[in-house]
């Protein structure tokens, strides 16, 4: 007869494991892909911890993004992401954007609590506001909740949160 494991047993045992996996993470050097296909060793990623909190919640509110008074987008299933002592970040889902309003660039940056960070510049009403909205099409794991949203920067574009 085998004795049955102890709630205490099981619970240290995955919590062993639990452990190393997070370990294993935060030293991880992961590969990335540029935009030649080749691939890029040593492009380590960090998790958000205490010294760098980052959390991802829905917005309760409406949100909306104008540029030169055209409406860019407009949905009621906006995340709002806040990173440590920055200011929170509205992303919106692309389903809830004109796309047709967007032209992608050729800027690409690396977060290394987020992964590559993607840009769209605005052409609205004759003027393009240049890499005025970011993505991360493929955001490192503990972030994948903002894939396939656009963020917006405040400074080009009017961010309106609507009750």
């Amino acid at each position: 007869m085998t004795a049955e494991p102890s709630a205490d047993g099981l619970l240290g045992h995955v919590f062993k494991h639990y452990s190393a996996a997070i370990q294993g993470l935060e030293s991880a050097q992961l590969f990335r892909s540029d935009h030649d296909g080749l691939i890029e060793k040593g492009t380590p990623m960090k998790l958000p911890g205490p010294d760098h909190p980052i959390t991802i919640t829905p917005n309760p509110k409406r949100v909306r993004v104008s540029a030169g008074g055209v409406l860019i987008a407009d949905t009621a299933h906006a995340l709002t992401l806040k990173e440590a002592s920055y200011p929170a970040v509205q992303y919106v889902p692309r389903a809830d954007a004109n796309m047709a309003l967007l032209e992608r660039t050729d800027r690409v940056t690396h977060c290394p609590y987020k992964g590559d960070a993607n840009y769209f510049s605005i052409k609205a009403n004759g003027t393009t506001l240049e890499n005025s909205i970011w993505t991360y099409e493929s955001p490192f794991p503990a972030m994948a909740g903002i894939a396939g949203h656009l963020a917006f920067y405040p400074d080009k574009v009017k961010i309106e949160e609507v009750a």
